[in-house]
This record gives structure tokens, C-alpha cells and sequence, in this order.
């Protein structure tokens, strides 16, 4: 299941000095502890902020830092400088700091009291002061962070942090993931192969092979108590085509899928596996290549990634972590083929049977079809249009010397005709700006097939993610031009040889 945000923090964390003294010190833990419980309290802001003492010394910086790290529930932290500390101080601390890090840039008071103001005033709320010292140390040690301007009370900066927040749960679920791989990648695939050690020193997460034959023994292990219960919610979540209702001729083929998605959360959940992949290359002795389980479980949380493709897995489970609780969801997806007519071209996006119901517009129907190719029984699928709306999606490329991520927003639609051949579930996009320019730029970027759709994140918290990642990453969207996307690449390219890290 995904990560309960709930149950994560963020550590809010004020600096200041000694020098104002003791009662000053006494008001700005005051107020740092107001500023964090309205921050808390919003609905924005999916995780919890906890206000951690005030800072004033090089030892008590490093050490709440320290702790920060430490300390499993926190995902993050959130500095703020109510008074001026000089930033020498945060130097040690900043160094060794592993989590990600937003910098709120606020102040305790909106307005000014304009004729009340006097030196004690002037001391105590220096933000504007204290925060450009902290903000030098931050660049001069080249430390990643986010940073939010606004006063703590305005809408939007909740808001900001809300995303942010999510994008450091991205990361936290990265660094826990567990992939379950069941046979390798389809044979003379390029884009599905990569580097699976430096995935994991870089990205955090493990990817781990079985032999499908592991699960071939779930499947045969599976009680029947439990396929009769996976059935009864087939038929009471989706409109099951009356040859794999109860007593038809074909329910048989409904019990195995249901043994399939049995087998499969046994083990996943056995083993504290976050996202699985398969390959319909590599079946053993299944006689159908997993569909409704691998929907199923995506619907729950899980990522998965066909044939062995395990970035496109990785990306689906961290998506679906950082917009747990938001209307939409996040599917596994592949862009299949084009519309290039009128009115306005588009992409009809889909896989052999694979894609979430998180994404659909309405009751998916439950079907059995011929697959075409794997040489296996006729597989049970869910089939259904996704929903309109606006929507991301991503794509995860090994390059060879780094790891790029690119993301393409588009605008989901209605198809334009009704598809009733076709029986596979699917998304029909328009990408922004248009559809030549960005697949131009998605094929220039290196872009894979295998991506991950999602429906309930904006642009903004996969921006932080990546910043947080230290992860290279190429936006198409409204504003891309062709030329200057190529050229973004190039400065790209140099920036992450130069900065490039053991």
C-alpha cells in the first residue's frame, strides 16, 4: 500500500544567536511553534510538521540535523531564520545533512507596525536579514533545497510546502523500495535495460530477480477460500462479461487470474516488495500473463513495469506514494500510437493489458481476449477509457552517465469515436504544446516507451523531486520550442559531467 503520509514529518527547525538574549531566544521558539502549527494544520500540507528547539550555536545546529537524519518518520526539514544566525555556524550541520531541505523565507508578522516599530522590533524579526546569511551558506556549500517566499499565514505557501512535502515522501519511499523482477527484460529491448547499482546508489531503490517459477508455486499454493473472495470483488467492482460470471463457460479462466493476484501479494507482501515487473516472454508454467492482478495492484499502490522494464516500476510506486490521498491516480502507461488527423492530434496511449483503474472514468468492465502474442491461454483484463483532465507523463531513461527523468504535460480526452475493438483499457492524450512538437522533444530527450501517467500530481512536485534526487530533468509543456529544448539538453549535458559526483 502507499506510504501513509500521515505518519511522516517534517522537522521545522529556527535559527538564531545568543546574542539578543534569553527572552528574545524564549519568542522566537514562541513563534516558530505558531508558524509550524498553522502549517500542520493545513489541509495542504499531507504530512506533519514538528517545531524542533531553536538553534543558536555550530553544535546545536549540527546535532538537530543529526538527529534528523536519524530519525526514521522525518522526511525532511524546514529551516527558517526568524532572527539573524550567522551562518558559519550551519556549516558542519548543512554538510552532513542527508534529507532534503526547504528553506522558508517568512516572517512571524504580515504587516508592519509602522509606528511602533523601535530597535527591540528591529532585532527579533530579522527574516529578510537572517535568511539571505542562511541562503549564502546554503549556495556556498552547493546545498540542494527548495526555497519559499511568502508569509507563513498566505494560502500558497502552504500549498508550496504541500508539494514539497510529497516530492520528500517520493523520496523517502525510493530509499525503501523493493522491486520484485520475474524474469529479465524483453530480449533486444534497449530502454528497458540499465544500470541497476547505480540506480540504487543513486535513486535508493533495490531491484531484486526471481525465477518465475517461484511463482507458478504460489499460484498452485493459492486456497480456493481466497480466489472466492478475489472473484466476489471482481463482480462487485466491475461489470464482468457474463462468459466469466459464476457457472459460465469461461469462470475457470476468471478463478486462475484471480490465483495469479493471490500468488502475487502473497509474495510482494511477504517480502516488502513495493513494485513488481513481468515479461510476457517469460511465463513458466502461468498459463496467462498476469492482467487484472497487475491492474489490481497497481490500484492499491504498487508500481509495475512490463516486460522487466523495473524504472518504469520504480517511477509508478514513487508517483503513487507522493499523490496518496489526492483525487486521480497514477497508471503504468506506453504510448502506443498517434492520431494525427483532425481536429487536433493526439496520442491513444495503452499496453497489452496493463493499466491502472486509478485512471478511469467510469465502472471498468472485467473481459477475457486473445493476447496475440506469449503462447498463453487467453488473460482476464480490465477495460475502460481514462478519464479527462490534466495530467503528467514521465518517463525514467538510464543514459549511461546519469539518470534522466522527462515529463510531458498533456490534457486527457474523450477518444473520438468509441473503440470497441479494442480490448485493452487506455488514455487518449493532446500533449502541450502539440503533439509534433513534443514527441520531437520527448524522442530528442532519449524519452522511453514505458512511462508512468498520472492524474493527481502537477508539474510542481516532480520538479522538487527531482531537485531532491539531484536527478536531471526535461519539462515539455505549454512554452517548449523544439530548438531551444535541444539546447537545453546540450547545457544539461555539461552541467552534469562537471558536477558529477564519485
Amino acid at each position: 500500500m502507499p506510504t501513509q503520509l500521515a505518519q511522516l514529518e517534517l522537522w521545522f527547525v529556527t535559527g538564531s544567536q545568543h546574542l539578543y538574549g534569553p527572552e528574545a531566544i524564549r519568542q522566537v521558539g514562541e513563534n516558530a511553534r505558531q508558524i509550524a502549527a498553522a502549517l500542520d494544520a493545513s489541509a495542504d500540507v499531507p504530512v506533519r510538521v514538528v517545531p524542533q528547539r531553536v538553534v543558536t550555536t555550530p553544535e546545536e545546529i549540527a546535532g538537530v540535523l543529526q538527529e534528523a537524519d536519524a530519525a526514521p518518520g522525518c522526511i525532511g526539514v524546514v529551516a527558517w531564520m526568524h532572527t539573524f544566525s550567522p551562518a558559519k555556524m550551519w556549516i558542519a550541520g548543512l554538510t552532513n545533512l542527508r534529507k532534503p531541505l526547504v528553506h522558508l523565507h517568512t516572517q512571524f508578522n504580515r504587516d508592519l507596525p509602522w509606528s511602533e516599530i523601535d530597535m527591540d522590533f528591529m532585532n527579533l524579526n530579522q527574516a529578510a536579514h537572517g535568511d539571505r546569511e542562511f541562503a549564502f551558506m546554503q549556495t556556498r556549500l552547493r546545498r540542494g533545497r527548495k526555497t519559499i517566499v511568502g508569509h507563513w499565514q498566505d494560502p500558497a505557501v502552504a500549498s508550496r510546502l504541500g508539494w514539497w512535502a510529497r516530492a520528500a515522501a517520493g523520496w523517502h519511499e525510493s530509499h525503501r523500495l523493493r522491486i520484485a523482477r520475474f524474469g529479465d527484460n524483453m530480449r533486444e529491448v534497449a530502454v528497458t535495460e540499465g544500470d541497476k547499482v547505480e540506480a540504487q546508489a543513486r535513486l535508493g531503490f533495490a531491484v531484486n530477480g526471481f525465477g518465475v517459477s517461484e511463482l507458478v508455486a504460489r499460484v498452485d499454493e493459492v486456497e480456493d477460500g481466497t480466489v472466492d473472495r478475489l472473484v466476489e470483488a471482481y463482480e462487485s467492482e466491475y461489470d464482468v462479461v457474463p462468459a466469466l460470471r459464476t457457472g459460465a463457460d469461461r469462470h475457470d479462466e476468471l478463478r486462475y487470474a484471480a490465483r495469479i493476484e493471490g500468488a502475487l501479494r502473497s509474495f510482494i507482501e511477504e517480502g516488502g516488495f513495493g513494485a513488481i515487473t513481468d515479461t510476457f516472454e517469460d511465463l513458466g508454467g502461468l498459463r496467462q500473463l498476469p492482467g487484472i492482478a497487475a491492474q489490481r495492484l497497481m490500484a492499491d499502490g504498487y508500481g509495475f513495469g512490463a516486460e522487466g522494464d523495473w524504472k518504469a516500476a520504480a517511477l509508478v510506486r514513487i508517483l503513487k506514494t507522493m499523490g496518496d490521498g489526492l483525487p486521480g491516480g497514477t497508471s503504468f502507461m506506453e504510448d502506443y500510437t498517434y492520431h494525427l488527423g483532425d481536429p487536433i492530434p493526439e496520442v491513444l496511449g495503452a499496453h497489452m493489458l496493463e493499466v491502472c483503474p486509478s485512471i478511469a472514468a467510469d465502472k471498468p468492465s472485467c473481459e477475457i481476449h486473445p493476447l496475440s502474442i506469449g503462447g498463453r491461454s487467453d488473460p482476464v483484463r480490465l477495460v475502460f477509457n481514462a478519464a479527462a483532465g490534466p495530467a503528467v507523463v514521465l518517463g525514467l531513461a538510464d543514459l549511461g552517465d546519469r539518470f534522466r527523468l522527462i515529463a510531458n504535460e498533456v490534457d486527457l480526452v474523450e477518444p473520438d469515436a468509441p473503440l470497441p475493438r479494442l480490448p485493452v483499457a487506455r488514455a487518449v492524450w493532446r500533449p502541450k504544446p502539440d503533439l509534433p512538437t513534443a514527441a520531437e522533444a520527448w524522442l530528442t530527450a532519449g524519452g522511453p516507451h514505458h512511462t508512468a501517467l498520472t492524474t493527481s500530481l502537477p508539474l510542481e512536485p516532480i520538479i522538487d523531486f527531482a531537485e531532491i534526487a539531484d536527478l536531471e530533468l526535461a519539462t515539455i509543456g505549454a512554452d517548449t520550442d523544439a530548438y531551444r529544448f535541444k539546447q537545453e539538453l546540450r547545457w544539461n549535458q555539461a552541467y552534469y559531467f562537471l558536477n558529477r559526483g564519485p
